[in-house]
């Protein structure tokens, strides 16, 4: 199976799925990949949430999230 290209604990990300949560950025506080015998291989974010009242991380499955870059690196790329 091949192994899924994941986000790392730290990263910063940006919430895109279609909740109340949408927009919000965040740093990833865990990782957990799930191992099955999936066409595709996913995982879980851990993510504490900036700018919410809501203290505990909350868990996304990887396609409602997206890494947030520095608009100056990404340019110098």
């Amino acid at each position: 199976m091949e192994e899924l290209n994941s986000y790392q604990p730290g990263s910063q990300v940006q919430v895109t799925s279609y909740s109340p949560f949408r927009g919000l950025n965040g740093t990833i506080q865990m990782v957990d990949n799930i191992a099955d015998d999936l066409e595709e291989p996913f995982c879980f974010y851990q993510i504490v949430l900036e700018g919410t009242q809501i203290k505990e991380p909350i868990w996304f499955e990887h396609d409602e999230v997206a890494l947030v870059t520095d608009p100056l690196v990404a340019l110098e790329a």
